[in-house]
């Protein structure tokens, strides 16, 4: 039987936090499978159940598991909303600025544009040009416009076939939908709206031919145009 003890020189939920975790590596436990009980494991590492039950509810918020009513906890499949969450702090409480979010995007989906070219499918090649011709389909509905903008980009990192990327970009999307609408309204000119919408029609084409040169080319246009617009609508 599984069985180890918290280290009483810890505090006993950070411990039985890290317990826990072990537990499910050295049970090569996969998401949806369940963990032991509350009173097995208060018993195995002879803490009290509040203590399992905190430690539970911290291990939810991380989304390392999942709690339900009724359900013995679950391991859950990886999420992006812990570090949604700690980009979102470090923005609103200035240790992050926004034109370094746009530094790190940049880098990032420099290369998941370059491997989505080399690595998409079929239908994620439609998928993709299917909200490039949303977004210019809702160019006169900002709301809808910057749905598809956003899915257009969570495509580009679901078809690049890495889900590192794809849970990076989840976890940026929340920021970026608060500093998105700035973005737009800077563009005042019909031209610099277009020069925007034709920017994405010319990834999602370079992507569906295959051609990463081009792909990264036109993504690395799309942030300078992107960075130019936030400066210039004071957001740094």
């Amino acid at each position: 039987m599984w069985s180890d003890p918290v280290d009483q020189g810890v505090g006993l939920v950070s411990s039985t936090i890290g317990a826990i975790t072990r537990l499910i590596r050295e049970q090569d436990l996969m998401p949806g499978d369940r963990l032991p009980s509350e009173a097995t494991l208060a018993r195995d590492l002879q803490v009290s159940r509040t203590v399992v039950r905190e430690a539970f509810r911290s291990l939810a918020a991380m989304r390392i598991i999942e709690l339900a009513s009724g359900r013995r906890a679950a391991v859950a499949p990886i999420d992006h909303g812990a570090m949604s969450l700690i980009i979102e702090h470090g923005v609103h409480t200035d240790q992050i600025s926004i034109q370094q979010i746009y530094d790190v995007r940049r880098t990032i989906e420099s290369r998941i544009v370059t491997l989505a070219a080399l690595r998409r499918n079929e239908g994620e090649a439609q998928a993709i040009r299917a909200e490039a011709a949303a977004m210019r389909a809702a160019i006169d509905d900002p709301p809808a416009l910057m749905r598809h903008d956003l899915a257009f980009h969570m495509g580009l990192a679901r078809a690049s076939r890495n889900p590192v990327f794809a849970l990076i970009m989840g976890a940026f999307q929340g920021i970026t939908a608060q500093t998105w609408p700035v973005g737009w309204r800077s563009r005042t000119s019909a031209a610099a709206r277009e020069a925007m919408i034709a920017n994405h029609e010319n990834i999602a084409a370079a992507v569906a031919e295959g051609d990463p040169e081009r792909a990264a080319a036109a993504m690395s246009q799309h942030f300078d145009d992107s960075v130019r617009a936030l400066i210039s609508a004071g957001l740094t």
